[in-house]
């Protein structure tokens, strides 16, 4: 898969409103959210659970045991990051948000420790 990037200054608006997040972090969301809308019969507006679901099936499909490690070098600790990144993402008119949508649809959506490594889908081969 080719490496995605912004634009010439997308990149600088985004960190006019916020600086804590690596741009992978934004351009993984972006993608998230097309594998999100891949999976539905119909594309339609997510909720921010779905979305964050999503970005943690994306991250363990792309990135497997180092999921975690990634997400973290580009500053997502926490499923309540996406909802950071996504909001930013709006503000800077990439993404557009229902009247009902807010950053806390994010939040505790799904634990890190459990999501990426505790309950990590391990394909070992069976010991007989």
């Amino acid at each position: 898969m080719a490496e995605l990037a912004f634009r010439d200054g997308v990149m600088d608006r985004i960190r006019l409103k916020e600086s804590r997040y690596d741009e992978r972090a934004y351009l993984f969301v972006l993608a998230a959210l097309e594998f999100c809308q891949q999976r539905l019969i119909e594309r339609r507006h997510l909720t921010g659970r779905e979305l964050a679901l999503g970005c943690r099936d994306l991250a363990l499909e792309r990135y497997g045991v180092l999921a975690r490690s990634v997400l973290e070098h580009w500053g997502i600790r926490a499923s309540g990051d996406l909802g950071e990144v996504v909001f930013t993402l709006v503000d800077v008119g990439l993404l557009h948000a229902q009247p009902n949508d807010d950053k806390a649809d994010f939040v505790d959506v799904f634990d890190f420790t459990d999501a990426f490594d505790r309950n990590y889908p391990w394909h070992a081969v069976p010991t007989a």
